[in-house]
């Protein structure tokens, strides 16, 4: 699932980041990889904001809507 269609509060695990190397590499930078753990904190208009290492990262829907996740229950 997109990272967009978690829930606030939700959890997930990231599967893949779509897009080129520019962008996974800024993601990594900021935490966000394969493997990484994030809480959506708010995805309603405006930019999308995920916890992840216990900071909150905010970005861009359409970069958002390039990672994939699984939902952890």
């Amino acid at each position: 699932m997109l990272l967009t269609n978690l829930k606030p509060g939700e959890k997930g695990v990231v599967i893949q980041v779509a897009g080129g190397h520019g962008m996974r590499q800024k993601l990594a930078l900021r935490g966000i990889k394969e493997g990484s753990w994030l809480r959506m904190i708010s995805s309603l208009g405006g930019p999308v904001i995920v916890e992840s290492n216990g900071s909150q990262i905010a970005m861009g829907r359409g970069m958002a809507q390039k990672i994939i996740v699984e939902a952890i229950r």
